[in-house]
Formats: C-alpha cells, sequence, structure tokens
C-alpha cells in the first residue's frame, strides 16, 4: 500500500492505529485487517447540507456601534511591541520573584478557594491598596469603596454602562485616549469636547447642558502629558457641583507623572462624592497580568457591582493574591523605583538616536512624563499613512490625530520607547528611519511636486 500510494511505511501504519483505535478495523493475527461491522447498529452517515442558511437577527445598534468603534491599529497583532504607547519596560519584570508568590497561593490553597470569589475583590488586596494608594496618592478611602477589575477600560465600562443612556452628553477632553471616546461612542453618548491648554481642562465654551460625567486625566493628560493646574481642579469641581454630575479622574499615569512634585488627586479633594477614580498595574507593570482598580462613591457601590456580578464575575484569584503580597511585602516600592530609572534611561537613548536620524523628519516633544513622547511629523504625509507604513513593518506608533474628537490639524505619532531594551530600540529605529526617508522627502525641490498622502 505504501509503494502504490507513494508514502513512507510508517505512515501507513500509523493510519492503521488511528483506525484500531477508533474501532473502524480489528487486527487479526496472522491474517490481517477487516473492516468492523458492529451487529445490530446502523451506520448513519451525515450528508453535509448545500442549503442556502438563510437570514439571521440583525445585530443590536449597540452591538453594530461597539463593531465600528473597537478597532485601535496593532492592538491584537503580533508585530512586536517597540514603539507601542503605554508599555512599561516588560524584561524588567520580576519574573522570578513573581512566579515564587504564585506558587506559595497555590501550595497554601484550601478546596473553597477554588470556588467563586468575591465579585469587587479580595478582602486583603482591597485593604493594601486603601494603604497604597493613602501612602502614594494622599487618598483616604474606604476599602469597601475600592473594586478590583481587569484593568481602566474595565472599570470604565462598567460605570459608564450604568449610568449612560442614548444621547446623554459625556464631556471628554480634545486629545483624549480613544478607547476611551470609542467606548462612549458605543453606548450611544453624545460626545462634548472640552480643549485643553497649559494648565490642562477648560471648562469655558463647552457645548454641553446636563452632562453625565466629565472623563479627565488630570495627573498626566492624555497624550500631552500636561498636568492639569490646581486652579483647574478646583474650578472642574465647582463645576461638577453645579452641573449636578460626575467626575471619573482616570490616574493611569500617577507613579510617573507625580513622581516629584506631586498635586492632590479629584478625588481627595472632592468633598461631594462625585469622582470616581480610576487606577491599573497593566501600565506600571506589564499589562498581560489584567489588574486594575476603582473607588466608587457609596451611591454607585450597588448598581456597579451588580453590573460586574452578571457579566465578568470576577478576576483571577490568583493574580489578586499576589498582587496583595507583592504590595504588602515592598516588592511593589521597590519595583516602582526600578521602573522609573530604567525609564528615564531608556527615554534619553531613545530620544538621542531618533533626533540623529530622524530629526530631519520629526519634532521630538519629550516633555510628556509618562510613558511615551510625541513626534510632529515636518514632511507632507498624513499621520494616518505614516503609521499604516510603519506598521506594515512591524513598528507600532499611533497616529496623533486619531487622539482628537474633533477635526485637527495635529499630525504627529504617539510612540513608547521603554518596552524594550536599548539595543532593540537603536536598531528599530534604525529600521524606521529606512521606512521614513523613503516616503517624506527632505529635498525642497522634491516637495515641491510631492503629492501629500491622504
Amino acid at each position: 500500500m505504501a509503494n502504490d500510494l507513494g508514502i513512507s511505511r510508517s505512515t501507513v501504519l500509523k493510519a492503521f492505529d488511528l483506525l484500531l483505535v477508533e474501532r473502524y478495523i480489528t487486527a487479526v493475527k496472522g491474517s490481517g485487517y477487516y473492516v468492523l461491522c458492529p451487529k445490530n447498529k446502523k451506520l448513519r452517515l451525515k450528508i453535509p447540507s448545500v442549503a442556502a442558511k438563510g437570514n439571521y437577527p440583525s445585530l443590536s445598534k449597540r452591538g453594530k456601534a461597539f463593531s465600528e468603534n473597537a478597532h485601535w491599529p496593532g492592538e491584537d497583532s503580533n508585530k512586536g511591541v517597540a514603539f507601542r504607547p503605554g508599555l512599561p519596560p516588560l524584561d524588567i519584570f520580576p519574573v522570578q520573584l513573581w512566579k515564587k508568590l504564585i506558587d506559595d497561593y497555590w501550595r497554601c490553597i484550601t478546596p473553597s478557594e477554588l470556588s467563586y470569589s468575591n465579585t469587587i475583590g479580595l478582602q486583603c488586596l482591597r485593604n493594601n491598596l486603601a494603604n497604597y494608594l493613602r501612602i502614594y496618592r494622599d487618598i483616604q478611602c474606604d476599602p469597601e469603596q475600592i473594586i478590583v477589575t481587569t484593568g481602566s477600560l474595565h472599570s470604565l465600562y462598567l460605570v459608564s454602562n450604568i449610568l449612560l443612556e442614548t444621547h446623554d452628553e459625556v464631556v471628554v477632553e480634545n486629545p483624549t485616549y480613544p478607547m476611551a471616546h470609542g467606548l462612549f461612542k458605543s453606548l450611544g453618548a453624545q460626545i462634548c469636547a472640552g480643549q485643553v491648554d497649559e494648565q490642562g481642562l477648560n471648562l469655558n465654551g463647552i457645548p454641553c447642558k446636563n452632562p453625565k460625567f466629565v472623563y479627565t486625566t488630570p495627573s498626566c493628560q492624555y497624550p500631552t502629558g500636561i498636568k492639569m493646574s490646581m486652579t483647574r481642579r478646583k474650578e472642574l469641581l465647582k463645576w461638577a457641583s453645579e452641573k449636578e454630575t460626575f467626575i471619573i479622574e482616570d490616574d493611569y499615569n500617577h507613579e510617573f507623572s507625580n513622581w516629584e512634585k506631586p498635586l492632590g488627586s479629584l478625588f481627595g479633594m472632592d468633598q461631594q462624592e462625585r469622582t470616581i477614580y480610576l487606577g491599573t498595574f497593566n501600565k506600571l507593570i506589564h499589562p498581560s497580568m489584567r489588574l486594575g482598580y476603582m473607588i466608587v462613591p457609596y451611591y454607585l457601590l450597588d448598581a456597579v457591582t451588580a453590573l460586574y456580578r452578571q457579566s465578568s464575575r470576577f478576576v483571577s484569584r490568583e493574580n489578586q493574591k499576589a498582587m496583595s503580597l507583592f504590595i504588602e511585602r515592598d516588592y511593589l516600592n521597590k519595583h516602582l523605583r526600578n521602573v522609573m530609572e530604567v525609564s528615564l534611561e531608556r527615554k534619553e537613548i531613545f530620544a538621542e538616536h531618533f533626533n540623529k536620524g530622524l530629526g530631519d523628519y520629526f519634532h521630538l516633544d519629550t516633555s510628556n512624563p509618562g510613558l511615551h513622547v510625541i513626534a510632529h511629523i515636518r514632511g507632507p504625509i498624513s499621520d494616518v499613512a505614516l503609521e499604516k507604513e510603519l506598521l506594515d513593518h512591524n513598528i507600532l506608533a499611533h497616529a496623533l490625530s486619531k487622539y482628537y474628537v474633533q477635526p485637527t490639524n495635529e499630525n504627529g505619532l504617539v510612540m513608547g520607547f521603554c518596552s524594550v531594551n536599548p539595543k532593540q530600540i537603536k536598531d528599530t529605529l534604525g529600521k524606521m528611519e529606512k521606512v521614513v526617508s523613503r516616503v517624506i522627502p527632505i529635498d525642497p525641490k522634491q516637495q515641491e511636486n510631492w503629492n501629500i498622502i491622504l
């Protein structure tokens, strides 16, 4: 049979072995293989139907909206991590230490701990989070107000769903975090843009009457990096009181932006319990951890908990326990200092080599205290087109214009700089220089005849 089919003898034997295991044939020693025909059983062959499937029920308006607003370049790609914004130094995370904490958890596990967990999070983690926030962010809160989530976007999803009706007004900064903007649009909100200046969110001229909430990033405005002034913080709290609305304070970058000259959080300044505070470990440690938290006013606790319980239930207990010990044993503080040191070092390396090879094509703004910089494009090409070109060459950078909720002339790239080591930074910038030099002319004679890529 092997000769007839032109295949190896071992392949034929393996095929017969599979037929034997699945009881399609039987083997008789010294005689050969025979087809097995079970007695008193009818063989039913299922032939695939070629009939038309017909129509399916249509998606809801909300389902269609989520499909339209969910896309973000490179979000789920396997094109590497350089220079994706928002990533910490991934290569310095203490993997073996974390593994030990996880191993200790499983070594001491009890059968009852394998059951369903408390929706809002383990008590030990929420207690340690409350202590951490008190020390590092000057926030006084009841551990019962803390809800453990998978990150800031998860927190925002829960809060938005319990607050928003279709066509409700939501105030966002312009520019803002595109995933948050997309979420609000998917839920049918009417977006009201508040412009950002050198003091942060400017409330003057915001076209809204009865906003349900204001979404803001006061510690480090995303993506500009501007820190909201104390005057503006007080104005925002007063404005929210007058409008009888909520404030969602996304403090995604506090450890980086408030290390030297911290300003009090809106949550800590709020005397009327109008502020919902969002925090995350995904940008401080690594995104695959999927661990964040929010502090919720008592007024919203039951509703948020109920939605959480009826959707994603709870965050992995082992990650919660490991993080609780990571905080309690001061490992988080030590890792934070290491992250800060490495990030600053890599920022300097990135800026030096970027300006050396790409300075003719971009103006690099390194004033942002967070995990990204903004490279303003000098040449006649749109940032959206350049983003796509770079992605085709496995380089992740986000178009600055996509962060704006209104038409803009801003044209640049938002780029992370510390997720990879110095060698990879230099190598990837070298590759980027080759790509950019092909699509952006720097010779004035070339630019005269250049058609802007839209």
